[in-house]
Formats: C-alpha cells, sequence, structure tokens
C-alpha cells in the first residue's frame, strides 16, 4: 500500500494510541479514516495531474472549479473549441476567470477544463482531522456494542465510531468539492 494514500502519518497515529507504526490495526483505521474523509470531502486531496472536469457556463466573468488548490490549469474548451491562454486567467483558489470582461455562457456543459489540483503535502487540518477519527475508531472494539465484567459494564457509543467532531466537520466543510452555487 503506498504511504501517499494515507492522509496523515502512521508514525503519529502511534504516538497518539501508544502502537508500533506497523501494526496492521493502526494501518487499517488510519486508512479508514482516509478513506472517510475523501469520501466527505468528495475528492482525492492528494495532488491530482491533468484532472478534467465539465461545468455549466453561468453568465458571468467567473466560474468556480471544483476542487482547491488549482496548482495548473492547462487547458480551457469553450462549446469543444481550445481557449487560447489570454482567453482565461486562473487563481490558486480556483476561480477561472475570462478576460477582457468577458463573460461565461449561460449554458450547461460548456467548459471543460484540464487541470492539476489538490496537494503534494496534506494540510495539517486535514491530518489533524484524519488522526484524530483513526484513533477514535482505534479505541472502539470492533464488533463490541457493550461489555459486562463483574457488576461494571460499558456501552461503546456508536457515535464515537461513526459520528463527527466539530473539527472534522470543519474540515471537511472546508475541503469539499464546491459547486456552482458557492461561489
Amino acid at each position: 500500500m503506498a504511504t501517499d494514500y494515507y492522509l496523515a502519518d502512521p508514525a503519529e497515529l502511534a504516538t497518539l494510541t501508544g502502537r508500533p507504526a506497523a501494526d496492521e490495526r493502526l494501518l487499517l483505521e488510519l486508512r479508514n479514516a482516509s478513506r472517510r474523509f475523501r469520501g466527505a470531502v468528495g475528492h482525492p486531496v492528494n495532488l491530482v495531474v491533468e484532472d478534467e472536469v465539465t461545468l455549466d457556463g453561468n453568465g458571468r466573468e467567473s466560474l468556480l472549479l471544483p476542487v482547491w488548490p488549482t496548482v495548473e490549469v492547462h487547458a480551457v474548451y469553450l462549446d469543444g473549441v481550445l481557449l487560447d491562454e489570454s482567453g482565461y486567467q486562473w487563481s490558486d483558489a480556483g476561480v477561472l476567470r475570462r478576460s477582457g470582461c468577458g463573460r461565461w455562457p449561460d449554458r450547461l456543459r460548456c467548459v471543460r477544463v484540464v487541470y492539476t489540483h489538490g496537494w503534494a503535502t496534506i494540510p495539517e487540518d486535514i491530518a489533524e482531522a484524519v488522526l484524530d477519527k483513526a484513533a477514535t475508531m482505534m479505541r472502539i472494539p470492533r464488533g463490541i456494542a457493550s461489555k459486562a465484567v463483574g457488576g461494571q459494564s460499558v456501552t461503546y457509543g456508536v457515535q464515537a465510531a461513526i459520528g463527527v467532531t466539530d473539527q472534522w466537520q470543519t474540515t471537511v466543510d472546508r475541503h469539499k468539492i464546491r459547486t456552482a452555487g458557492d461561489a
């Protein structure tokens, strides 16, 4: 398994949990937490080179690319015709703007963009949220809802295993795929 699949460092999770970084359960929960984060934000998070997306025009000067940061815009097609680089500008934040006060047509699926996006190094807020989720999942015994020993019993909350913290939700909201309504 490639280590870039994890959105956090196994050694950091080992420090949090007191288990070896090569522990199979530790790596499983880190992989699961990374999968959950990717599923929640709707994209791979890691650097994606030359991804292609088709967008709806909005009749405005700017369109919002769905995943940021934008590292490079390789090509922009309008109604299947490649635009010259002087016909648009782009920002790291994923804003794609027509040059010269031009506007994108107000038509569905008329803009196709080939761009590179994501992170070569995972941001700390993502790593922290994933580590927290993985550590929580490690504390919950698999397949056990409650346990009684002698006169004491413990019930493991499903919310702890599958729920989300404010930190998780804030980080997901910051990094999720954006739609035209987010512009």
